[in-house]
């Protein structure tokens, strides 16, 4: 192809293309014009290469060369923005989130652990409560996922010899799925989120109480307080997220229930979003650390305990100096 129909077949795309340069590099670029722009990049970069195998003339070579520049500047400036934004949101942003949001954690924590640990108490002192809580069936299937003499701890026996990458993903699937339910069912004006936030402890309390009683103890204790210090802290913050969402519609104020919805929204979204990464940070442990049988239970006890204090210390501590990232 000559040079002179190569260049006004494609001199448009490249004007647009320094427009948008020149819109990235003043700051006045939208959201939607950064989503195209790695697709114009590698176009125009392709443009560069084949200028270059044709021997085309500097004339038209340099100025898509500056321009690949430009753009390659532009394109990692904005990559590694994100990169801190997500950064700061974990280091900072989040913690600060959660103390911000103190009133509902309580109330959240409050509805959770003290329904967990209340049944866990009276399944313990009185056995055949279990089963007006869980169904036979599903305390036989616990009983076989903590049995001292399991392969693999906290695994059905279907799903036992499962590789621990596929036990993570199914963690993690499993998780998210009662976080987001907690978490959404607060558009019930609350009612759902603590609706959730009690079953929830209850089930767990239960099957914990029962486990303890029969012997199992040591293996179920040992298996969940490793991963426990992310998953039953997000589910306690998914619920009070979701109680953010109903308290916007029961007490709007002077907006309308529309309006405090949309305010109370952004917050307990970014809430969530911190959520799924202890969820994450959970299903990783659960699935190479909990399950093994290896580990003497002392050993996981231990780490267990300290990983409960870095929860605890991250979302007492992180965040605090002024000069943490944003």
């Amino acid at each position: 192809m000559k040079q002179s129909l190569f260049e006004s077949r494609h001199q448009p795309q490249w004007q647009a293309f320094a427009e948008q340069l020149n819109q990235l590099e003043q700051g006045k670029a939208k959201a939607s014009d950064m989503a195209e722009f790695p697709h114009h990049y590698r176009r125009l970069c392709q443009h560069l290469a084949l200028a270059q195998e044709r021997g085309y003339s500097s004339y038209l070579v340099d100025p898509l060369q500056q321009l690949a520049l430009r753009g390659h500047q532009q394109l990692y400036r904005h990559r590694s923005q994100l990169t801190a934004n997500v950064l700061g949101f974990i280091l900072a942003g989040f913690p600060r989130l959660v103390r911000e949001q103190w009133r509902f954690v309580l109330i959240a924590s409050l509805l959770f652990f003290a329904s967990l640990v209340g049944i866990a108490l009276l399944v313990y002192l009185f056995p055949d409560l279990i089963y007006s809580i869980v169904s036979p069936q599903q305390v036989a299937e616990m009983q076989a996922m903590y049995n001292p003499n399991a392969s693999r701890l906290g695994r059905a026996a279907e799903r036992a010899s499962s590789e621990d990458w596929m036990m993570f993903g199914y963690y993690v699937m499993h998780n998210i799925g009662i976080a987001f339910q907690t978490f959404a069912a607060g558009l019930l004006f609350g009612l759902g989120s603590v609706f959730f936030l009690i079953f929830n402890g209850l089930i767990i309390g239960a099957i914990s109480g029962h486990l303890t009683d029969i012997g199992y103890g040591q293996t179920f204790w040992s298996f969940v307080i490793g991963h426990g210090a992310f998953e039953l802290t997000a589910i306690a913050l998914a619920g009070a997220a979701g109680l953010q969402l109903g308290w916007a519609l029961i007490a709007p104020g002077r907006l309308t229930r529309g309006e405090s919805l949309r305010l109370a929204a952004r917050k307990s979204v970014q809430m969530l979003c911190g959520v799924m990464i202890f969820l994450l940070i959970a299903a990783f442990i659960e699935a190479y650390w909990s399950s093994t049988t290896t580990i003497a239970p002392w050993v996981k006890y231990l780490a267990g305990a300290a990983l409960w204090l870095l929860v605890a210390a991250y979302l007492t501590f992180a965040g605090r100096v002024s000069h943490a990232p944003e």
